[in-house]
């Protein structure tokens, strides 16, 4: 997609006589590129022709949305994960207050630093919503040499089921096989974690 119909998503509507595709396009151009228009304040854009204040707001949200995503993307990738600590540290945040059970994928370069994450399953943890193939997908797409799985238990209780380590050790099986070294599976259950690898499970 052009720059362009990226913003005209954004902006959704035109103006009278003005499609939302030709409104857009008179933005980028207003600030030269789609680079400079991000860097712009709200009441800045809000002067454009056609832009009200929604308008202007949807497209500052986008913008800053974007400049958190890589800036957590460029804090992943100085990251070298050493520990279990290392994980909780960045994960717990994102479990404060979570109601549903999550599977996540972490990928590891060969140096053990964060490449990227990705939620496979939210519910349940059983063998019937994470399967081999989501998991190893995910590895082999980022070129990972290892990585860590990662789940949540919402009722607080951080030690791992009998079902947690009946998968746990299948997807360690499967990696073996693509040569995918599974590092560790954490727990997070509240303020506290539980490492599959200190618990000696795998």
């Amino acid at each position: 997609m052009t720059d362009a119909e990226l913003i005209a998503i954004l902006l959704r509507t035109g103006t009278k006589g003005t499609s939302v595709i030709e409104l857009a396009q008179t933005i980028i151009q207003k600030y030269n590129n789609l680079s400079a228009l991000a860097m712009e304040s709200i009441e800045s854009i809000k002067k454009s022709h056609g832009i009200g204040k929604d308008k202007a707001a949807t497209l500052a949200a986008a913008f800053e949305i974007s400049r958190r995503v890589e800036s957590q993307s460029k804090w992943f990738s100085n990251k070298k994960i050493t520990s279990p600590n290392d994980i909780a540290e960045i994960f717990m945040p994102l479990f404060r207050d979570e109601v549903k059970e999550k599977f996540l994928v972490i990928c590891l370069n060969s140096a053990n630093k964060i490449i990227r994450y990705e939620i496979i399953s939210v519910g349940s943890l059983n063998s019937s919503v994470v399967h081999a193939r989501e998991v190893f997908k995910v590895a082999i797409e980022n070129n990972s040499a290892n990585i860590i799985l990662l789940h949540n238990h919402p009722s607080g209780n951080e030690e791992p089921s009998s079902e947690d380590i009946q998968v746990t050790k299948r997807l360690v099986e499967a990696g073996k096989i693509l040569e995918i070294n599974v590092f560790d599976h954490i727990i997070i259950a509240g303020n506290k974690f539980t490492s599959f690898v200190e618990k000696k499970i795998i």
